[in-house]
């Protein structure tokens, strides 16, 4: 037979272990919020890059770096770090981008570059879309002013008493 003291310090155990373990154990319960710093970039915009672009074209298309190195004013630096809250995965992106004097000469990083990127910006075509388009569209009016739902005369001419 237990006694008194035996099942108190046995249920003190129990609580002890049972109240540090419930972190690990419902943690899935718990809401923790995806965490992104830095700069997110889309392919679309690292696909605009063109070699001999100025600092500002480059700054127009992906915005201001996270970083401009102190020492050297001629490199930049865009990171992208991510966390997701659910499952504690973490994305980590880089794009550095070299200039000499004002003009954009290298890009190295985690995206990858436009085939055209090697083709200076005056020289490069831009997409062109579908010339016989230029009429505006107007949307289709019904022919008829007839209207979408049918009421049962019977019951439109029986008015009901106003109490």
């Amino acid at each position: 037979m237990i006694n008194k003291k035996q099942s108190l310090t046995l249920l003190s155990a129990v609580a002890l272990s049972v109240s540090l373990s419930a972190c690990s154990v419902f943690d899935w319960l718990i809401y923790k919020p995806d965490i992104p710093q830095g700069n997110y970039m889309e392919p679309q915009q690292v696909e605009k890059l063109r070699i001999d672009m100025t600092k500002e074209q480059a700054e127009y298309i992906l915005g201001r770096p996270v970083l401009r190195d102190s020492f050297a004013n001629d490199t930049w630096y865009y990171v992208y770090h991510y966390k997701s809250g659910r499952d504690a995965s973490i994305v980590h992106k880089e794009l550095i981008l070299y200039f000499t004097g004002d003009k954009l000469t290298a890009v190295k990083g985690d995206y990858e570059l436009s085939k055209e990127f090697n083709t200076p910006l005056e020289q490069s075509s831009l997409p062109t879309g579908n010339k016989t388009e230029l009429v505006p569209l107007i949307p289709v009016q019904r022919p008829d002013e007839k209207p979408l739902v049918k009421e049962n005369e019977a019951e439109a001419q029986v008015k009901k008493p106003i109490k």
